[in-house]
């Protein structure tokens, strides 16, 4: 859509002409049986249409490219071209001309200009072209701003601009949604699953060359859209990884936080950054866009003052026999406590050991790696539990059921849980 300003003649013309990438040309095949009245008539016109394929003259697709009849759409992420074009039509020459580029969005102006400065003279019939390039980063109203000032033959300088008003689109519809891979006190990994949804809400198919995760400072990341095949990974969506419009994909991401964060556990709780999406896709004869999230966040789980966790289990221990597992205790408070354990025997799991111990002051993030012993008196998957944690600086008592599980079997069978 243009916009001008009062008319006034003046001796140079501005022209601008978005730049985009042609489309196939189509066509709508007509056909009959021989038998029909037109015969072999409607097959020899196609045959003879220099826009048919020959020998596939029945295929809509050409082999000529059309080139766009209107503006068209732009969608977030891609890059906006567009050719402008400054032709003296006059008989004088003209000097000092400017050409300038700004494009107007609803947060900022930018300039597009690749050169700022003015050109000496223009001759009658002759013409100053420039390209510009911008790749779009907002949706909503754009407005082209092609502004042009020049003095002629008789020193008088005169001015002139015109608006070019378009909207970008939103391509992509993209939702998260965070899992938190702890489900009990067995699993120190404190991994984090990220589900993507990602919906193409254009009109036109997408070619998805690339959807990553880049994580943030605190975590790795382990991508899950690929299955084992051969030497290399073969993608959960095929070897032709197209996104139909409406259609809706879901890329799977496993973070785990870095060991020097994962040790300290007060850095990694309340809202934390987890990273953010990289999206490039490609549509009409390999144009490109390109999408990047802002920072994705997840609140995280809290463990209250203190954090009870295994850095060691075994999966099968044998009945009625001592066997060994390695506790982690951190202090996720910013305070100092002074931790007691004890050890309380359940039905069928039995503590080994003095309880009451003192442990000692643990300072805040801190922890303690704390081996214990037990036995379990019935066969089967038991819950480990019984353990109490008291500060003796507050007097206040933390109590640790269902810790972990464990199969205990009997050594003299061939019977597991």
């Amino acid at each position: 859509m243009e916009v001008n300003q009062a008319k006034q003649e003046h001796l140079l013309a501005l022209k601008v002409m978005r730049l985009t990438k042609p489309t196939l040309f189509t066509n709508l095949p007509v056909t009959c049986e021989d038998r029909d009245l037109p015969g072999d008539l409607f097959c020899q016109l196609m045959r003879e249409d220099p826009s048919t394929i020959k020998g596939a003259e029945t295929l809509m697709l050409g082999e000529m490219l059309t080139l766009p009849q209107n503006f068209g759409n732009i969608f977030l992420g891609e890059t906006f071209s567009s050719y402008i074009s400054v032709h003296n039509d006059s008989s004088q020459v003209v000097k000092d001309i400017l050409v300038k580029a700004d494009l107007q969005t609803s947060s900022q102006r930018l300039n597009l200009s690749a050169s700022n400065s003015a050109v000496a003279e223009l001759k009658p019939e002759c013409c100053i072209d420039d390209v510009i390039h911008h790749e779009v980063k907002e949706i909503g109203t754009h407005i082209l701003v092609c502004a042009v000032s020049y003095t002629t033959q008789y020193g008088e300088k005169l001015y002139f601009r015109k608006f070019f008003k378009f909207q970008v689109l939103k391509p992509l519809d993209v939702k998260t949604k965070f899992y938190n891979a702890e489900s009990d006190l067995s699993s120190v990994t404190d991994e984090v699953f990220l589900e993507a949804q990602i919906q193409n809400i254009t009109t036109s198919p997408m070619f998805m060359e690339k959807v990553s995760l880049e994580p943030s400072l605190m975590y790795n990341v382990t991508e899950l859209n690929t299955v084992a095949c051969g030497e290399q990974g073969e993608s959960t969506f095929g070897k032709m990884s197209y996104l139909q419009p409406m259609d809706t994909r879901q890329y799977l991401y496993c973070l785990k936080p870095k060991p020097e964060y994962a040790e300290k556990a007060g850095v990694i709780k309340g809202v934390t950054v987890i990273g953010k999406l990289d999206i490039v896709w490609k549509t009409n004869l390999g144009e490109r866009g390109r999408l990047q999230t802002s920072q994705l966040q997840r609140m995280a789980p809290g463990y209250g003052d203190i954090r009870l966790s295994l850095e060691m289990i075994p999966d099968t221990v044998n009945l009625e026999q001592p066997f060994e597992i390695i506790c982690k205790i951190t202090n996720c408070s910013e305070r100092t406590m002074d931790l007691v354990l004890e050890m309380c025997n359940t039905r069928s799991i039995h503590w080994c050991g003095v309880s009451g111990r003192q442990l000692g002051k643990v300072s805040p993030a801190a922890f303690l790696s704390l081996p214990l012993t037990l036995l379990s008196s019935v066969q089967g998957l038991q819950s480990i539990s019984g353990l109490r944690l008291t500060d003796t600086f507050l007097k206040r008592t933390y109590e640790y059921d269902d810790i972990a599980q464990v199969c205990v079997v009997c050594p003299f069978t061939s019977n597991e849980c």
